[in-house]
């Protein structure tokens, strides 16, 4: 993908001038646009009963990517004439998350849209959900081998790359660096912190010391940022790949003795960033719309339930306001790409 980024830095004169309708455009590039005739004819199913599992209930993120009042999987569902629930536990853990599932296909679910905590852990219920007929959609994080389609929210080298060059340019190159990432199971995170690591050997002189788990919850992020800084005083920048653990991150960063001491960048939201990079704490940071996420999903979930689209690369559908979207390579749909937020732009935007 091609990122803001010249010859292993970030040009951040470059990132402030970028206008409004290109992030619009960034969050919503397709992975190829379709024609009206290459798609199905046949109507969509009403009345699908569609169940939306994020990792947990409660975390900002999983809010706004579900949630009607944003504009998300459940807002797609009710103007799709399908009847839409979210439903999961309370903590980002398989033991939490699969109950939620079960549960869901009691209930007689159509279609099960789901974050998945663990590939492993979720993959004997949601195949057993499969083999019943039940439409499987991941988004937000990955089940390779027990769903029907995949949405990724960008590419997982293009999330690992931008963010390895924006603390890379912030430390001038050099230091030690740290991850506060989700669980140390959560597929997406896992695989972002790879490509992390071979996007890290172009900057010989920043050593990654540690990755640490804040599990997604705001009180364990915060006690591993604080170990990390315990544990080394000389720590010149933390990414955190999880919108959980960059504000954690930040609000300990959040003083003189840090502030632009110890960088910090990763994924995060505009509503909770704002105030990290307006005061310097965290200048930049880079995500995408998740409540278009989480839109694409549901619209993706119905195509298929519907037998409008199967999960076989180039069936193309149309997803509402995003427009046309194709079935890539592993049956997964790209939602776009990452974009940078920064301290010109984050006042364009309100999720």
């Amino acid at each position: 993908m091609n990122n803001p980024i010249k010859s292993g830095h970030l040009r951040t004169s470059l990132l402030c001038a970028v206008t409004v309708g290109l992030a619009v455009a960034s969050m919503v590039a397709v992975s190829g646009v379709a024609t009206a005739a290459s798609r199905s004819s046949r109507p969509l199913e009403k009345g699908l009963k569609a169940f939306v599992i994020p990792k947990n209930l409660g975390n900002p993120y999983f809010n706004t990517s579900d949630s009607v009042k944003s504009g998300g999987a459940l807002f797609a569902l009710k103007a799709l004439s399908e009847h839409g629930t979210e439903t999961s536990g309370t903590s980002a853990t398989p033991s939490s998350q699969i109950p939620a599932i079960q549960g869901a296909i009691t209930k007689g679910a159509n279609i099960l849209i789901v974050s998945a905590t663990d590939p492993a852990a979720l993959c004997p219920t949601l195949k057993g959900a499969m083999a019943r007929g039940v439409t499987v959609v991941t988004y937000d994080s990955d089940a390779p081998m027990c769903r029907d389609l995949w949405i990724e929210q960008a590419t997982s080298q293009g999330i690992g790359d931008i963010e390895v060059d924006i603390i890379a340019a912030e430390m001038h190159d050099t230091g030690q660096l740290a991850i506060v990432s989700a669980a140390p199971t959560a597929t997406n995170q896992n695989a972002w912190i790879g490509y992390m690591k071979t996007e890290l050997k172009k900057f010989p002189h920043i050593k990654l010391v540690k990755t640490v788990y804040g599990m997604d919850d705001t009180a364990t992020s915060t006690q591993v940022t604080e170990g990390l800084l315990t544990s080394y005083p000389k720590l010149a920048g933390i990414i955190s790949p999880t919108t959980v653990g960059i504000a954690a991150a930040a609000a300990v960063l959040d003083s003189s003795k840090y502030r632009g001491k110890v960088h910090l960048t990763g994924l995060g939201t505009p509503n909770q960033m704002r105030k990290y990079v307006l005061d310097g704490t965290c200048p930049q940071f880079a995500l995408w719309n998740p409540a278009f996420l989480g839109y694409l999903a549901a619209y993706a979930a119905v195509n298929f339930a519907s037998g409008v689209i199967t999960n076989a690369v180039g069936q193309s559908f149309s997803a509402g306001k995003l427009g046309n979207y194709k079935v890539g390579p592993d049956q997964t749909i790209l939602l776009g790409k990452p974009f940078v937020f920064n301290k010109k732009n984050i006042a364009q935007f309100h999720f």
